[in-house]
């Protein structure tokens, strides 16, 4: 799997990972840019599975791997079934531990997530590891003796998020994680060639404690780098919306939520974003920051990064369905044309509200909170305001019957050219 349009050679690479804002720490430049234009070079990043699916904040991780891949260079995808098991250390206490067989469950579903952004075939075909196959097998006495014995306790002491813990206390399971790691590398340069580690700068301190781990066993040499960690400039947290974590699978975070949250985009973050998660190139990027610049309104930066996306993660199809979606709901298309699981998507992330039984116009507007009473929702309806199916109403007293339902069981309100909710009849 490989791009010709991706950038070749010993320097353009690497300058092009520098250009996007994908290198926060490295081991070296100059050796980065040896081994990834020397041909191809095997690599890998690791996947804790802490929850049954993947979500937004691992997508700089993910689309890395398949950038690097399409550069010519070997992934190993690493889902933890063994550090998952444990957990990195938080700052702000112990983890809740998850049975074994609920982390294998996890490890399952995710690494079929991951096979959507690589390709297993072809000269630099991707692998899939599971650090357990490994780190399972090992006895105490065998991990204290070949492990334990090549990590100074004082640099395990001078971690960050270490440091952070010695006043309230961290038990010897999360202190143990970075040699966990650390062996991961180790092993998968035995057992797999690997030359380079890459993670999100969160993980700068395990990633070195492995590079110098390789080392101290007599391997290598080995390279790393890190990635930056995503944020947003209103200073919310990146990868949440006002429904929660949006999640990689559709069953956790519809295709239409997933969308939704690339269009709704800050205009101070989406020129970063495209830079860490498009793969257009330099030149079209820069075209595309130009026109967003000339137009805000037209969102054209957010929606094109939306549609990539959402198609490379969801389909097609599913990435149709929820431009569709987003502009029926507010007048530009038909929402006859939606599947019933999109419409309900797209409504629940609006507001849903289920009735028992329709009352007429103005009382929908009231119950859905497009308007704060009867007397406010007769006004909008007077004053033309007010829509059922992208139908304006101009009755104060309309109604509406069960042939006006969308699939049997929807209806779409909306209230001027932005406010819309909608009502699922129960039952």
């Amino acid at each position: 799997m490989t791009d010709s349009n991706l950038p070749q050679g010993r320097d353009s690479l690497t300058d092009d990972l520098l250009w996007r804002g994908l290198i926060q720490d490295s081991t070296g430049l100059d050796e980065l840019r040896d081994l990834l234009g020397a041909g191809q070079a095997t690599f890998y990043v690791g996947f804790d599975p802490t929850a049954p699916s993947l979500h937004v904040g691992h997508l700089m991780q993910v689309l890395t791997a398949r950038r690097l891949q399409l550069a010519g260079h070997r992934p190993l995808l690493l889902v933890g079934g063994a550090t998952g098991q444990i957990g990195d250390p938080k700052e702000s206490a112990e983890r809740t531990l998850n049975s074994p067989d609920v982390v294998a469950g996890w490890v399952e579903r995710i690494r079929e997530q991951l096979s959507p952004f690589v390709t297993y075939t072809g000269e630099n075909a991707a692998q899939l590891v599971n650090n357990l196959d490994w780190t399972g097998e090992m006895s105490v006495v065998e991990f204290l003796r070949d492990v334990g014995k090549h990590f100074p306790v004082n640099k395990m002491l001078a971690r960050e998020v270490v440091r952070a813990r010695l006043e309230t206390g961290i038990s010897f399971t999360e202190f143990s994680y970075q040699l966990l790691q650390a062996n991961d590398f180790f092993e998968l340069h035995r057992r797999h060639g690997c030359q380079l580690q890459y993670g999100g700068s969160d993980q700068w301190g395990n990633i070195t404690a492995g590079v110098d781990y390789v080392r101290r066993r007599g391997a290598g040499p080995v390279q790393a780098f890190t990635t930056p960690l995503v944020t947003k400039s209103d200073g919310t947290k990146f990868g949440k919306s006002e429904s929660g974590a949006i999640w990689l699978d559709p069953q956790m975070t519809s295709p239409y939520a997933f969308y939704q949250f690339w269009v709704n985009a800050d205009d101070r973050d989406v020129s970063r974003y495209l830079r860490y998660f498009s793969f257009r190139s330099r030149e079209e990027l820069e075209e595309l920051e130009k026109a967003t610049a000339e137009r805000p309104q037209a969102r054209l930066a957010q929606r094109a990064l939306a549609e990539e996306l959402t198609t490379l993660v969801h389909g097609e199809r599913e990435t149709a369905q929820a431009v569709a979606a987003s502009q029926a709901l507010f007048g530009r298309g038909s929402l006859d044309e939606l599947a019933p699981e999109t419409l309900r998507a797209a409504l629940t992330e609006a507001g849903l509200v289920g009735l028992d039984a329709l009352p007429d116009v103005a009382g929908l507007l009231k119950e859905s909170g497009l308007v704060p009473s009867m007397k406010e929702a007769r006004r909008v309806i007077a004053e033309g305001g007010a829509y059922v199916n992208n139908t304006r109403i101009s009755e104060v007293d309309a109604t509406v019957s069960a042939d006006d339902l969308l699939h049997g069981r929807y209806l779409v309100l909306r209230r001027g050219k932005r406010s819309f909710a909608g009502v699922e009849l129960r039952g």
